[in-house]
């Protein structure tokens, strides 16, 4: 029995929220992001703001530049979290294997259903539209790769200023056949650099890189070859499963002696995000929301949060957003008894695709092969060259 899988994802998520919220705002050129003061980014923008060059992670003050009259509407991360969490309800109806990959996409295998594919992806699209007014946009075939690219593929031909709405059905069989003429960058796993690396050498579609010998293949891809290689050709074995449901991982410390010392802060936060990545590493997740939580002496307490352009797990990207949401919130003067940091809408990452060998997947290889020493010889077996300066620091040693 040929698979059917789904793959669902809202389009511009956070956006379509806030014109639930605030209907005068469709039709208009908005982005939800930070503040061009704080060095805000943007975290969604509407299509017509796309249409004027506008995307997401963009500095906000160069979308500004791009765009003079975007309205910039602050995140409201808490609704969108409850309008997600009723939208994966909707598609837990439909079948049990069910994986949710972040807060507005997920893969669905409804090989079970009698319906043609294409008549249950219709189905799902029309009841969201109908019971909670989103658009969203669905890629059908027979794995959750092509079904992946092929949702990236229909979205990206729709320029109209307007959500998508698109529904892209690969037949079984035909999965080389539609990959071949994409660009190798639509071939999820493949960025910029590994991207010019093949252009170098003449490979500028997936159908050209399935064709590439298993040999050449190990020279850009090492012990990934023969994964990328069944990639492009459309190939994809990995199953859709659901996992356990884990809301946010996050770690706090109460402080002996409440205090303001920055670099004391700052030294905390960076062991606790590391905790913090470590354990998402540990449950194979990664998250898009970083939470930081304040406690002063007099018990006041705040929690501030940001979203990144992409998920992660890497304790370096942990730390960078805690570190700039501590930074732009404490309150200068004030002792400090409790610090927590926290990542939340979490999510399993794709298994059988990586970063073969862009930067990130360098500083990912890093991490786990930190943690394979903490597992084998304990979690205190490495320590931050920037940690032994403050420890040497303060007990007055010196090189």
């Amino acid at each position: 029995m040929e698979r059917k899988v789904l793959h669902l994802d809202l389009d511009a998520f956070f956006c379509a929220v806030e014109e639930l919220l605030n209907p005068s705002l469709k039709g208009k050129a908005f982005a939800v992001g930070g503040s061009p003061n704080s060095r805000g980014v943007v975290s969604s923008c509407s299509y017509p703001a796309r249409l004027r060059g506008v995307h997401s992670a963009m500095p906000m003050g160069r979308a500004l530049s791009l765009c003079p009259d975007l309205i910039m509407v602050p995140h409201r991360f808490g609704v969108y979290s409850e309008t997600s969490d009723k939208v994966m309800d909707i598609l837990k109806d439909y079948t049990p294997l069910f994986q949710q990959v972040s807060v507005d996409e997920a893969f669905l295998d409804v090989s079970d259903l009698p319906q043609p594919i294409g008549a249950i992806a219709r189905d799902m699209q029309q009841r969201i539209d109908r019971e909670l007014r989103l658009p969203c946009s669905i890629g059908a075939a027979t794995n959750k790769l092509v079904a992946k690219v092929a949702n990236d593929f229909g979205k990206s031909r729709v320029r109209t200023g307007q959500a998508p709405r698109q529904i892209t059905i690969v037949p079984p069989g035909t999965e080389a056949e539609f990959l071949a003429p994409l660009e190798v960058q639509a071939l999820w796993g493949i960025g910029p650099k590994t991207a010019q690396r093949l252009h170098s050498r003449a490979v500028h579609t997936i159908g050209q890189l399935a064709e590439l010998p298993l040999a050449e293949l190990e020279y850009f891809f090492g012990k990934n070859a023969v994964s990328v290689q069944e990639s492009a050709r459309g190939i994809d074995n990995s199953p859709v499963h659901s996992g356990r449901e884990v809301k946010s991982i996050s770690n706090e410390i109460t402080f002996t002696r409440d205090t303001s010392d920055l670099p004391q802060l700052l030294a905390t936060l960076r062991r606790l995000s590391d905790k913090v990545g470590y354990r998402m590493r540990q449950a194979n997740l990664m998250g898009v929301v970083v939470q930081i939580k304040l406690r002063y002496e007099d018990f006041t307490t705040l929690t501030r949060q940001k979203a990144l352009p992409s998920p992660t797990n890497l304790d370096d990207e942990i730390y960078a957003a805690a570190e700039k949401l501590l930074q732009d919130n404490l309150a200068p003067g004030r002792e400090v008894r409790l610090l927590g940091v926290g990542v939340s809408q979490l999510s399993e990452p794709f298994q059988q695709l990586e970063l073969w060998d862009d930067s990130r997947s360098q500083k990912e290889q890093l991490a786990h092969a930190i943690d394979t020493l903490k597992a084998k010889y304990g979690k205190n077996i490495i320590t931050r060259g920037s940690q032994i300066e403050k420890d040497r620091d303060k007990n007055g040693e010196k090189d």
